[in-house]
């Protein structure tokens, strides 16, 4: 895998903000948001505005950016990211 090191987020993406699931409450979505469902702090730029901030959830604090998810366009990581969601239900 890469690491966050070798690669940035794609500008315009989100996909891991739309894609997958958050199961804890979290600032915005206190019942934890849904697969699919764009994050409340998802910005017009498809940036986080809760990024560096310490209001951040663990879990997106945890996702890094890595060509084996994120793939070598948007979409392709918003199919990707639900692949691994949809994968990992239980």
């Amino acid at each position: 895998m890469s690491t966050c090191d070798e690669h940035q987020c794609r500008p315009g993406c989100g996909a891991c903000c739309i894609a997958p699931s958050i199961s804890t409450p979290t600032p915005g979505h206190p019942q934890g948001k849904a697969a699919g469902l764009r994050c409340a702090h998802l910005n017009e730029d498809l940036l986080c505005s809760l990024f560096g901030q310490p209001e951040r959830p663990a879990a997106c604090a945890a996702f890094h950016f890595d060509t084996s998810v994120c793939g070598t366009e948007r979409q392709e990581a918003l199919q990707r990211i639900h692949w691994l969601e949809e994968a990992t239900q239980i």
